[in-house]
């Protein structure tokens, strides 16, 4: 059988683009095959490859955003940089932009007009807030918008609400990016015509706000922190056990209650006390319930509470590190571990979350080099050696 190209292939992708949202975007349409010129200012380049140092030298957010891409360094101030970026733009099937609002526009990079003059162009403003209302120039930050989408007031203990430990705005806004170039891309195909595709932080993360919102403006008070734990199922939290760690387990009914008191608490009692036998009375009485579960997980090692509610039906978890991700047995029985080359030399990095059986394996090319492209990318346009050379003489390359 014949093996498939992947989907995304012949397709090139020009992305002004910066920190995450838009870099995330497009790292999805390279893994998938794209070619992706990623623009960048020639006085250091995205921002984001200053955040850290963590990745042997590199930043961590740059390495797991920009797989696969070609770096062009160049200052789009200048006219001539952006007579360069117009003219990739002219040739390009995508263009995506993250740039703060109205930067795009006064550059003339914005979708709208883009796609006015190129109407085969799937163009993406991504944006904080969206292009009006009263939010519209706000600088809008990861955590700033976790905070207006509401996410950081469900998330953290009774006490104290925090972040998400991930960027979580950015990467909702990618993903919605990454699905409506898709949708645009089959729209063009049977119509001809690309469009441009619109995505905010704060629309993308107040959808996924989902059961709060719904829970919080249908007429009931929306869920409180919890920690760990469920705010509306009980037992669903972590618990020590004897070896200090932590095991995570959730009963999701009556029946599963009855099997970990009888199969794994060892207290047969509690599955017909009429204050745990329902979900509403094991709510009610939480701490109790919790008291009941952490006494009984207390004499177990991590590896024996895990196994008995593995073998009771209990759905349950360890509380995993970031090494423990690295190592975790399911992802390297999958085999979702692969080498990608950066300027400091190998990384490692997970295969993306798609998959596509008969086709090629996803396509996670090199971490580019600021600027590492600009001469192939320039001389594919026409230019010659010398005229490089004067707009690397005046800054405007590099």
């Amino acid at each position: 059988m014949n093996t498939l190209p992947l989907p995304l292939e012949g397709i090139t992708v020009v992305a002004v683009e910066q920190a995450v949202a838009a870099p995330f975007a497009t790292r999805q349409l390279a893994d998938l095959g794209a070619r992706v010129i990623k623009v960048e200012r020639p006085d250091g380049g995205d921002f984001a490859r200053g955040y850290d140092t963590a990745a042997r030298g590199l930043a961590s957010h740059f390495v797991w955003c920009n797989r696969g891409k070609e770096s062009l360094a160049v200052d789009l101030k200048d006219p001539r940089g952006l007579a360069v970026v117009r003219e990739l733009v002219a040739g390009a099937d995508v263009f995506v932009q993250n740039l703060a609002q109205g930067a795009a526009a006064r550059l003339g990079l914005d979708a709208a007009s883009l796609c006015a003059a190129h109407p085969r162009l799937v163009a993406v403003d991504i944006s904080g807030y969206g292009a009006d209302g009263p939010y519209a120039h706000r600088r809008a930050y990861d955590m700033l918008v976790q905070c207006e989408a509401g996410l950081v007031s469900v998330t953290g203990t009774a006490d104290r609400p925090v972040k998400a430990g991930i960027p979580a705005a950015d990467i909702a806004a990618a993903m919605y990016a990454f699905s409506g170039v898709l949708a645009a891309l089959l729209r063009r195909a049977n119509t001809g015509r690309g469009g441009p595709v619109e995505v905010s932080m704060l629309d993308a993360l107040a959808e996924w706000m989902g059961h709060p919102l719904h829970q919080g403006t249908h007429g009931s008070a929306p869920p409180a922190r919890t920690g760990l734990a469920h705010s509306v199922i009980a037992p669903y939290d972590a618990y020590a056990t004897a070896d200090g760690e932590q095991v995570l387990l959730s009963v999701q009914n009556d029946r599963e209650w009855r099997r970990l008191a009888e199969q794994v608490l060892c207290r047969p009692e509690l599955a017909d006390d009429p204050d745990f036998a329902t979900n509403a009375a094991r709510t009610a009485n939480r701490e109790r319930t919790d008291e009941a579960v952490g006494r009984g997980l207390a004499g177990l090692t991590g590896r024996e509470a895990l196994a008995g509610l593995e073998a009771a039906g209990i759905a349950c978890a360890r509380l995993n590190t970031v090494a423990d991700v690295a190592a975790h047995p399911q992802l390297a029985a999958r085999d979702r571990w692969r080498e990608v080359e950066t300027p400091v030399g190998p990384l490692r990095a997970l295969l993306p979350p798609i998959t596509l059986p008969g086709s090629e394996e996803a396509r996670m090319g090199a971490v580019p080099a600021l600027g590492e492209h600009t001469d192939a990318l320039l001389r594919a346009l026409g230019m010659t050696d010398e005229q490089t050379s004067v707009l690397r003489r005046d800054g405007v390359i590099v």
